[in-house]
């Protein structure tokens, strides 16, 4: 390092430091020497002076940082002598006032950003900068990309706090302090201090571009001004507080009671010579970037300009028209983008040394970071070419492979869009989708899907001899995170999650990048990458999840040249693509499979659980059952047992039998499978993106796009010469659109209204003999979207599904909040989250029972031992009903129960239901919904009559299942 000493020594003391000093650095004047040194031979010369040092000793030393930039370090003997900057003071005031508010005499080099001793200055330009550069490659958007380098120039503006200031000083003291949180870098001082009195810096940013800039600033429009406010306020999480700031006045309160002269003005010089500053460095780099102009003053007396509401997070408002939640959609993806850009930056560049920033600015090369964040080409395209010559090579496909082809440069011919693609069942998606990305240079493909299941299908396809063996395919979910590659498959590392070349994912991965702050930046290789948006539709009737899907597609939208997103479904619901999210070109295949269908309805009574009910009436071989419900799909199961060769699948299954049973249904019913059973009894899971098929199929009637996606599995590869029959089971309830009985479950989905209309669409428009193919079911399909009729209830459907998400929003994304206290879990442990958009869970503990032909047996053992299992409080707490409510049984029992085992609690406390409730967040601590006989006789208790138990049938696991569901005629 490069230092300089200056002397203002006097008497006897003069000569002495000159002894030091000349023996360790050149005499560059009278009292001034300058040298390169080692650390170490620094603290010597420190250490020769202190033991020289008298009262007339006075010296200070200062580190050269750069050609324009030097730091302060120490000072021995007499400290009056030189200012707090180490600066020997020569012209005096006794107007202190004055003295503040000349900017000329504004230190700015000795404001840092953090405990690297960054200069802010040099922070918040390279913030700023960084931001810029990544939102043009993410965007193409000038106009939003020089939001975004003010909001990043801004964005720590907060520090120059002399709260925070003064605590940089004191915890660098012995030493600069390297690491910095990702949550970033607060005062963490204690004592007197406490943010429930005082501002966090992202606060007081928010504060000062709220007072200082100059609304006269032609350069960036209203809307982009709201942009920059949204982005500075949350580029950090919200600290918990016991009293909530909520409004500007507040935070202009909490802090001008800080300033030594209660007035925010007084802060005025320092921000015009920081505003003065970055756009210096700008433009010594030659760059047509500036920080706007700032008010000399800030109107400070007129509270009620300051009673305005801090940026909210998530903006919904109500509506009743499709069209007025769009504005609100492409506003929060802008402040999505907007804030994932300048948290990247702010996060690439607060792990520079000071020196490395320096040095980046000085050589210009900070391009260099930005594009260190972006994708690198690893190969994918090679093999994705690969994989298209292995399918065209196949002579018999030929007119298949055309078709493919010409879909997937339909999608391309214009990229500036978002492509959509209807494709019927078994017309080859996933194909056409590589070779999309093919056509568009894909360097990295995060496939993402709306339920776990559905990666899963797509693992098997693409990690296939057929597909890509040798590409790196990594599935990312809540419960698997495995990468694949050439056969073999292992574990993801922690902290390489999304690393793979095609990653297939959940929606709820990648909401978090909009909805949290720990997973923000993913956000950036989310708009790097190409999306492929699978069987989406089913986002459509889930609370919350419409609107951020929407945003999502509204973020890869606001790229001008080109999105890089494909959505896929074969039932594309045209009346929410084209109305929400603003896409009108579809892309059409028609499908391969020249098979006929005969439709049949089937009236039934939902409450009879027998033979009239085709929903519980045996099966001949190879026939599809699907249910609404995973209770429905069970009890059949259990019904038929002992006299169907069956398997059953649903969503109440512990997540290692789910995937056992899962492949086994893979490979029972995949083309050319090995027919292992006979009957395949199932929820909705196996509706969507599940390459199985059978000869004959059960439904119970749905609306149009669920109704189509199980058609979907019926002769899927079009092999069979007489009419497949599709048999769809319905209520009276359902035809008239009543919530009542089993309509209520599509009602709860938004759908009960849209399924009335499909089904009276299907009474007209179906041929009197009810066969049809799948060209022309299809058609029918699109004309349902196109009849007036028909769209005043899929209207309906959607408003009430997008007001619900309103609420959810407003319920459930909560702001993104700060915890002062970090979490205990062991490594690897998951905890729930205290609001998730799936609803509302908690882990659970169930005794197995045992269902055997028509006799059941409670077992000695706990199911969930060795992996987790969630069940919805709602189930907990016996939907509203007091007499099946399982947590209040606990609460009553479990305190005695444990007092000889040790089930996770302290034994003999009793807590109540609610700390019971919050303690089940963690994994350890569970809600039991049934005890084992030797359990039940510590306490001399009877099972709860609704207890839930994990079922075990003659052959496989039945999940989840309460007692009140099955006859009891066990011993």
């Amino acid at each position: 390092m490069m230092v300089t000493f200056v002397s203002q020594c006097q008497k006897k003391a003069l000569n002495r430091t000159r002894r030091v000093l000349d023996a360790f650095a050149n005499r560059i004047g009278d009292n001034t020497w300058q040298t390169v040194i080692t650390e170490e031979g620094l603290q010597a010369v420190k250490k020769l002076l202190r033991k020289t040092a008298t009262k007339n000793t006075a010296v200070s030393c200062h580190w050269i940082r750069s050609r324009s930039r030097s730091e302060f370090l120490w000072v021995v003997g007499n400290k009056g002598s030189f200012n707090q900057e180490g600066i020997v003071p020569v012209n005096y005031t006794n107007q202190i006032n004055a003295l503040k508010m000349d900017e000329l005499n504004v230190k700015i080099e000795n404001y840092y950003a953090n405990t690297k001793k960054q200069p802010l200055d040099q922070h918040l330009f390279a913030v700023g900068y960084v931001a810029y550069l990544l939102c043009k490659q993410l965007t193409d958007n000038e106009t939003l990309a020089k939001a975004v380098f003010v909001a990043g120039c801004w964005h720590d503006v907060g520090k120059i706090d002399l709260s925070f200031q003064s605590w940089i000083l004191e915890k660098t003291k012995k030493a600069l302090i390297n690491e910095i949180p990702e949550e970033g870098q607060h005062i963490d001082k204690s004592g007197a201090f406490s943010f429930e009195k005082h501002p966090r810096h992202n606060e007081i940013s928010s504060l000062l571009y709220y007072l200082f800039n100059d609304e006269r600033d032609r350069s960036t429009n209203k809307s982009n001004k709201k942009l920059i406010q949204h982005t500075i306020y949350w580029h950090h999480s919200k600290p918990i507080r016991k009293e909530e700031f909520k409004k500007v006045e507040t935070v202009f309160n909490k802090f001008t009671a800080s300033l030594a002269d209660k007035s925010i003005n007084s802060l005025s010089p320092i921000l015009h010579k920081l505003a003065s500053s970055i756009n210096t460095i700008s433009a010594n780099l030659e760059l047509d970037l500036k920080v706007g102009p700032l008010l000399k003053q800030a109107n400070e007396d007129n509270l009620d300009e300051l009673r305005i509401d801090l940026p909210r997070y998530k903006s919904y408002g109500l509506s009743d028209d499709v069209k007025g939640y769009t504005k609100d959609i492409d506003n929060n993806a802008r402040n999505n983008i907007a804030r994932a850009v300048v948290i990247s930056a702010d996060r690439l560049v607060s792990a520079l040394s000071a020196e490395t920033l320096n040095s980046h600015i000085e050589q210009n090369t900070l391009e260099e970071l930005a594009s260190g964040a972006l994708l690198t080409d690893r190969g994918l395209m090679p093999d994705i070419k690969t994989c298209l010559q292995g399918f065209e090579s196949n002579p018999a496909n030929s007119e298949r492979n055309k078709q493919q082809k010409i879909a997937a440069q339909s999608l391309v011919d214009d990229v500036r869009n978002v492509g959509v693609l209807n494709g019927p069942a078994g017309c080859g998606k996933t194909k056409i989708a590589l070779e999309w990305a093919a056509n568009t240079n894909a360097r990295k493909i995060i496939w993402i899907c709306p339920r776990v299941q559905i990666c899963q299908g797509l693992v098997n396809d693409l990690t296939s001899d057929d597909y890509l063996p040798n590409t790196i395919i990594e599935i990312c979910t809540g419960e698997f995170k495995t990468i694949y590659q050439k056969g073999l498959e292992k574990a993801t590392p922690e902290g390489q999650e999304f690393s793979g070349d095609i990653v297939l994912t959940t929606i709820d991965q990648v909401i978090n990048t909009i909805t949290t702050h720990t997973k923000v930046t993913g956000l950036v290789q989310y708009m790097n990458a190409h999306v492929v948006f699978d069987e989406y539709h089913e986002y459509i009737p889930m609370d919350g999840f419409n609107l951020l899907f929407a945003e999502l597609v509204a973020c890869k939208k606001l790229h001008e040249k080109k999105t890089n997103t494909l959505l896929v479904s074969a039932t594309p619901n045209f009346y929410f693509v084209n109305e929400l999210l603003g896409i009108d070109d579809i892309v059409s295949i028609e499908s391969f499979n020249q098979s006929q269908y005969k439709i049949e309805f089937e009236d039934f009574d939902y409450k009879l659980e027998d033979n009239s009910n085709p929903l519980y009436a045996p099966q001949q071989e190879n026939t599809f059952v699907i249910s609404n419900t995973a209770i429905a799909a069970q009890k059949s199961f259990i019904k038929n047992q002992s006299n169907e060769k069956a398997i059953l699948i649903h969503s109440k299954l512990k997540p290692r039998d789910r995937k056992s049973l899962f492949d086994k249904v893979f490979r029972a019913f995949k083309q050319d499978g090995s027919r292992n059973y006979d009957v395949l009894r199932s929820g909705p899971i196996v509706q969507a993106s599940l390459n199985i098929t059978c000869n004959r199929m059960v439904t119970e009637f749905t609306n149009a796009e669920n109704w189509l996606q199980r058609m979907g599995r019926l002769d899927r590869f079009g092999e069979n010469a007489e009419p497949n029959i599709y048999i769809s089971a319905v209520t009276e309830h359902v035809k008239n659109g009543k919530s009542l009985g089993n309509a209520k479950f599509l009602n709860s989905l938004y759908c009960l209204q849209s399924t009335k209309a499909w089904f009276d669409f299907l009474q007209v428009k179906l041929p009197e003999s009810d066969i049809v193919t799948i060209t022309k079911i299809y058609q029918l399909y699109q004309e349902f979207y196109e009849d007036e009729t028909s769209r005043k209830a899929i209207k309906q459907d959607l408003i009430s599904a997008l007001k619900a998400s309103v609420k959810i929003i407003d319920d459930k994304v909560i702001d993104p909040i700060s915890f002062t206290t970090k979490s205990k879990l062991a490594k690897g442990t998951v905890k729930i989250k205290n609001n998730s958009l799936r609803g509302n869970s908690r882990f659970v503990q169930m005794a197995v029972i045992n269902i055997q032909n028509d006799k059941f047996e409670i077992s000695h053992d706990y199911a969930c031992l060795d992996e987790t299992f969630t069940l919805s409080v709602s189930e907990i707490f016996g939907y509203g009903e007091s007499e099946k409510d399982l947590l209040a049984f606990m609460a009553k029992k479990h305190h005695n129960i444990i007092e000889n085992k040790n089930y996770g609690v302290k034994a003999n406390t009793k807590y109540k239901d609610s700390v019971y409730l919050k303690k089940s967040k963690e994994p350890e601590t569970p809600i039991y919904l049934s005890y084992t006989p030797d359990d039940l006789k510590i306490v001399e208790a009877q099972p709860h009559a609704s207890a839930i138990y994990y079922a075990l049938g003659n052959n496989q696991p039945i999940g989840a299942i309460s007692a009140h569901q099955f006859e009891a005629q066990g011993e």
